[in-house]
């Protein structure tokens, strides 16, 4: 799939959107010794993508999908499907925070009516801002839903790198290794775009909810989340 010069922009970190003060659960899986090197860190962001990544994609294309089309009243059904499938409250103040920074972000580069009508929500998830400016910038679901799973395991591969001083070249290759499965997950996610929202996957990840609650505990933090 090729992506338009737009959406190349959603899936770069240079966005001032806010992901680089997110590891994504990294952090506090380094800190309690899951992650330790470049093989745990896969195996950590193979699992992210499978639970976390799949349902954020989902949600993503599904918000892209629906954006023309939806008001206010439209956006607050979605963002409570949302919250649903983020049982821990740290990962829905994270999600909401990066949701409302890239939300200013697109809305200062390319404003449009679908955003206008997600930002009439106090602070929306990220995936639904996600898919609407994916939307805005004539983007499909299939395009949200890549770009979503790509997010899911590059922000926690770059924060492994501040943290542990991992290789970055390595990194990169892991990155490299698990590409088929984030076109897979984006593939499987987009299926959901036009169905019923309350359809999209919920895969847990017990863990992930730990770390997340345990982080705002930390006595030192590099990440919010």
């Amino acid at each position: 799939m090729v992506l338009p010069a737009p959406l190349l922009l959603l899936a770069d970190s240079r966005l001032p959107a806010g992901g680089h003060a997110h590891s994504g659960g990294l952090e506090p899986a380094a800190a309690a010794g899951a992650v330790t090197d470049v093989p745990t860190l896969a195996d950590f962001l193979r699992g992210r993508l499978a639970t976390a990544g799949l349902v954020t994609a989902a949600l993503a294309a599904s918000a892209c999908a629906h954006a023309g089309r939806m008001g206010p009243k439209g956006w607050a059904v979605l963002d409570a499907e949302t919250d649903a499938r983020m049982p821990s409250p740290a990962q829905r103040r994270a999600s909401r925070s990066q949701g409302r920074s890239l939300l200013r972000a697109v809305r200062t580069a390319a404003p449009h009516p679908a955003l206008d009508a997600l930002a009439d929500l106090p602070a929306p998830h990220h995936p639904l801002v996600l898919g609407a400016a994916v939307a805005a910038a004539g983007g499909t679901p299939a395009h949200a839903a890549s770009v979503a799973a790509y997010g899911a395991v590059t922000g926690p591969a770059s924060a492994a790198v501040r943290l542990l001083a991992l290789d970055p070249l390595a990194v990169h290759a892991a990155l490299a290794g698990l590409a088929p499965q984030v076109d897979a997950v984006a593939a499987e996610a987009a299926g959901y775009a036009d169905g019923d929202p309350a359809a999209c996957p919920a895969a847990s990840a017990p863990a992930l909810d730990v770390f997340a609650e345990l982080h705002p505990r930390a006595d030192m933090r590099l990440f919010e989340s």
